[in-house]
């Protein structure tokens, strides 16, 4: 007990002297016509280093904004102790907003949709600027995505629309497909309209049509499914898992004890930042 007691004191003390800090920032985006907030983790020291980082993008589920990583994800902390300790590299994390939490009214979604275009958004105006701001190393093999729920079927999606911009992808309980799991109630209901999105862009369609051009880019992604076996979409991630298998593309598939909520998700960040971390520079 005493060196348990040890242990966690040591894992507090580290994570009390390497102290990052999150700023609040925004995009004017003209491919939105409105402002886009963010939150960004800037390592220690970031302000008088000089030197550029790795990035990460770090995407919130449905439902949810870029205060969701900070406030119920934890983090910021969990960043300090895992850099701290040497597990995870200094390293810029960009969390922006897709949208807002009233799904029923306004678009909340990573995709393009008739008349919002946030994926051109996110790739033409909110990369460059992040990077450009925070001094990123921004090329393929420094700059990583993850994300939750909505946030780990669009980090999924990304990497298979862009696989020459990252070096690795963390899907958290995704939202690869959907199929009737979430619904909508039709026209009028924004939810909808997000839905019918996801379901365009099935991650798991994606592969099972991908050609031999088209896998051969997504072997340049290491890819990570991690999902709690008690998750109501895990089935999408068991089939994504063998449709992955069928075509040859390494990836590793977690399942743990563990539903979709916010138990889950931050002590899987403990396991995807340190997992960015190692496949940086590959």
């Amino acid at each position: 007990m005493k060196r348990i007691i040890l242990l966690f004191s040591c894992a507090l003390l580290s994570a009390q002297l390497f102290a990052g800090k999150v700023v609040t920032d925004s995009i004017d985006s003209k491919i939105l016509g409105c402002e886009v907030k963010c939150n960004v983790y800037l390592p220690e020291g970031f302000d008088d280093s000089g030197i550029e980082y790795p990035v990460v993008y770090l995407l919130h589920g449905l439902s949810g904004c870029q205060d969701d990583w900070t406030g119920m994800g934890n983090m910021k902390t969990i960043a300090d102790r895992l850099i701290a300790s040497g597990e995870a590299s200094e390293m810029v994390i960009v969390m922006p907003c897709a949208g807002h939490p009233n799904t029923r009214e306004v678009l909340n979604g990573y995709f393009n949709t008739p008349g919002r275009n946030y994926e051109d958004f996110f790739f033409q105006e909110l990369m460059p600027q992040m990077e450009a701001k925070y001094r990123c190393i921004g090329d393929k093999k420094h700059r990583a995505i993850m994300g939750l729920s909505m946030g780990g079927g669009g980090s999924t999606v990304y990497c298979q629309h862009h696989p020459d911009m990252f070096s690795s992808c963390y899907a958290m309980s995704p939202w690869l497909d959907e199929n009737g799991q979430v619904g909508g109630e039709g026209e009028g209901d924004q939810l909808a309209v997000v839905c019918r999105s996801v379901h365009e862009h099935s991650a798991i369609d994606f592969v099972d049509k991908a050609d031999e051009a088209t896998v051969a880019a997504l072997k340049t992604v290491k890819w990570t499914f991690d999902i709690g076996d008690d998750d109501w979409l895990l089935p999408l991630s068991v089939n994504i898992h063998y449709k992955m298998q069928e075509k040859g593309i390494p990836h590793e598939f977690r399942v743990r004890d563990g539903d979709h909520n916010w138990y889950y998700w931050p002590m899987v960040l403990h396991y995807a930042l340190p997992w960015a971390s190692v496949n940086f520079g590959k």
